[in-house]
C-alpha cells in the first residue's frame, strides 16, 4: 500500500481561512459506512443523530501558545520555534526554522532577557532546546497561536483555535473535529442523556510533518502523549455494556480509545498486530503513556463505533486512518461529494459524522 493511494485533489479555494460563526452552524456530511450512503445537514443536527445510549469522548486537550519568535544571538538573524514536546520545564523538543542553527546555537526572544541553546539536532528541523529559564513562563507572554502553515489569514481571537471543553494545555494543534461543539449544543446533548467522556492526546509532530516515504507501513509515526483515567473509562464501558455506540470525536480521541483497547488486552499500541483479534465485549482500560499507534487499512478497530472528524490533507496519516474505519475508495468518493457541494476543509472547515 502506497501513500499516493490517499492522494487527491484540493483545490485552494476549498481550504477554510477563518471558523464558521457560529461554531456549530458548519456543514455536516453524515456517512453510513456499511451502504455508502451520505446525507447533508448542519453540525448542530447532531443531537438527532445520537442516542441517550450512546457515548461521545472528546479529546481535552488544550493548544498551547507555542510559537516563539526569536533572533540567533550570533548573527542577528531571524529564526522561529515552534514547540512540540515538554521535556523538562526548560527543556523541549521543538521545530527551529532558520539558517544554520545547530547544536550550541544561541536564540534571543525579541523584548526578554530570556535565551534558549540548541542541545541537540534531531532529524530535519527538529532540535531539542533550553530555556534560560521555565519555557511556560515565557509562553504566556512571548507566546503565539501556532496555527497551521495553510491558513494564512490572522485569528483575531485564539479561542476560537480551542475546543470549548479544552481543559489540559500540551498540543500544538487543535483537536479541529471539537471545534465545532458549542456550549449550548453540549447542554443539549446531556439533556437527551447522551453521555459525554473525556480523554487526553496532545498533538504533537505528526501535525506539521508530511508522509514522506512511499510505502505506508515505512511510516514512522511520532509518539504522543495520551491519558484516559479511570472515571471516563467507567462511563465508556458502562455506555457499551448497555448497547450505546463509542462516537470518537476526532481522530485523536479515536487514537486514545483504540490505544486503551489495546492495553486493555495485554498489547503494545507500536504492533497492534501482534495482538488476538478484537473482542467487543472487553472493557476498556484506563491508562497515561506515550502512544505509536499507527492506523491505517488493514487495522482492526476494538473500541470506536463512530467518529466525528474533519477534511483531512492528502497523503496524511489522518486521511489514512478514516480509510481503515469506512475504506479507502467510499472515503474518497465522500471528499468528491463534499467538494462538489461546497464543502469547506482542514482545520476550520467543515465536519463528517461516519456512523
Amino acid at each position: 500500500m502506497n501513500v499516493a493511494d490517499f492522494d487527491y485533489d484540493l483545490p485552494p479555494r476549498y481550504i477554510a481561512q477563518k471558523p464558521t460563526e457560529p461554531r456549530d452552524s458548519a456543514k455536516l456530511l453524515r456517512m453510513d459506512r456499511k451502504t455508502g450512503a451520505l446525507s447533508h445537514h448542519e453540525f448542530r443536527d447532531i443531537v438527532d443523530m445520537v442516542t441517550a445510549d450512546d457515548v461521545l469522548v472528546l479529546n481535552n486537550s488544550r493548544v498551547i501558545p507555542a510559537r516563539l519568535h526569536a533572533i540567533k544571538a550570533k548573527s542577528g538573524g531571524k529564526a522561529e520555534i515552534l514547540l512540540l514536546k515538554q521535556l523538562t520545564d526548560r527543556r523541549w523538543q521543538a521545530l527551529v526554522g532558520g539558517r544554520n542553527i545547530t547544536p550550541g546555537s544561541i536564540l534571543k526572544l525579541p523584548g526578554s532577557d530570556a535565551t534558549c541553546t540548541v542541545i541537540h539536532k534531531l532529524e530535519r528541523s527538529q532540535r531539542v532546546i533550553e530555556f534560560s529559564q521555565p519555557a511556560r513562563e515565557l509562553l504566556a507572554e512571548h507566546g503565539e497561536t501556532p496555527l497551521p502553515p495553510y491558513i494564512r489569514e490572522r485569528l483575531e481571537d485564539s479561542e476560537r483555535y480551542q475546543t470549548v471543553y479544552s481543559e489540559i494545555e500540551g498540543s500544538a494543534a487543535a483537536p479541529t473535529a471539537g471545534l465545532h461543539f458549542t456550549r449550548e449544543l453540549l447542554d443539549k446533548l446531556k439533556r437527551k442523556g447522551t453521555k459525554l467522556a473525556s480523554c487526553t492526546l496532545h498533538i504533537g509532530l505528526d501535525t506539521f510533518q508530511p508522509v514522506s516515504v512511499e510505502r505506508v507501513r515505512d511510516h514512522k509515526i511520532h509518539r504522543e502523549y495520551a491519558a484516559l483515567d479511570q472515571h471516563n473509562v467507567s462511563i465508556i464501558n458502562e455506555a457499551r455494556r448497555a448497547g450505546g455506540r463509542v462516537i470518537a470525536v476526532g481522530t485523536t480521541a479515536a487514537r486514545t480509545l483504540e490505544t486503551s483497547a489495546i492495553f486493555a488486552a495485554g498489547g503494545d499500541p507500536a504492533r497492534p498486530s501482534s495482538i488476538a483479534p478484537p473482542d467487543k465485549c472487553q472493557p476498556l482500560a484506563a491508562f497515561e503513556a506515550e502512544t505509536g499507534l499507527f492506523i491505517y487499512p488493514g487495522y482492526q478497530w476494538r473500541a470506536v463505533n463512530a467518529l466525528i472528524t474533519n477534511f483531512h490533507l492528502p497523503r496524511s496519516t489522518l486521511l489514512m486512518m478514516l480509510s481503515a474505519f469506512v475504506g479507502r475508495d467510499v472515503l474518497l468518493a465522500s471528499y468528491e461529494t463534499a467538494l462538489g457541494m461546497n464543502y469547506r476543509f482542514y482545520s476550520f472547515g467543515d465536519a463528517m459524522f461516519i456512523t
